[in-house]
């Protein structure tokens, strides 16, 4: 009769494999296609300041990876939304609450940018003729999806070797 021996080390290693492919494989190849994705999301961005902003970040979570690029900061992620969406007509105005008693040509006097357009007063209010879509972040990643899916597939090809998973469980970068 054969005796087999490492039955237990085999199972061990079989029953830890799926902690070790969503530590050391998925969250990375999700970084690595997410990089795609930013990169294309940079180079598409409208200004600077979005561009700036642009982040990447992972979550693992039981049973699912998230891969998330995002615009950090109340005032790019304003300007990212605007121009990814564009904007309808509007009038611009001193919302009352800021005024603290001052009349608008007051605030103008005194705080620069507030309803002063080129150096004259405009008035009351100003008539926004809105601003057309140009949406760099849909586009960027309509463009870039079978470049993110290639590069999360070479990921996970340069990591798997018939000795094993190679790799740390801490993926490369910053991550949530």
């Amino acid at each position: 009769m054969p005796t087999v021996r490492g039955r237990a080390e085999t199972r061990r290693y079989i029953e830890g494999l799926p902690a070790q492919i969503e530590a050391k494989l998925l969250r990375g190849a999700g970084r690595a296609g997410g990089a795609v994705l930013l990169d294309e999301m940079k180079r598409r961005s409208p200004a600077e300041e979005i561009t700036e902003a642009l982040t990447l970040r992972t979550k693992s979570e039981p049973g699912r990876i998230v891969v998330k690029v995002s615009v950090k900061g109340q005032w790019p992620r304003s300007l990212a939304t605007w121009a990814e969406y564009g904007t309808d007509p509007h009038f611009i105005s001193v919302d009352d609450s800021q005024r603290e008693g001052r009349t608008v040509r007051r605030i103008n006097d005194t705080e620069t940018g507030s309803l002063l357009i080129g150096g004259k007063f405009v008035g009351k209010t100003v008539w926004h003729k809105g601003a057309k879509a140009n949406p760099f972040m849909r586009t960027s990643l309509d463009l870039s999806a079978s470049a993110s899916r290639a590069a999360m597939q070479s990921y996970i090809s340069a990591r798997v070797t018939p000795s094993g998973i190679i790799g740390s469980d801490e993926p490369e970068g910053s991550s949530e």
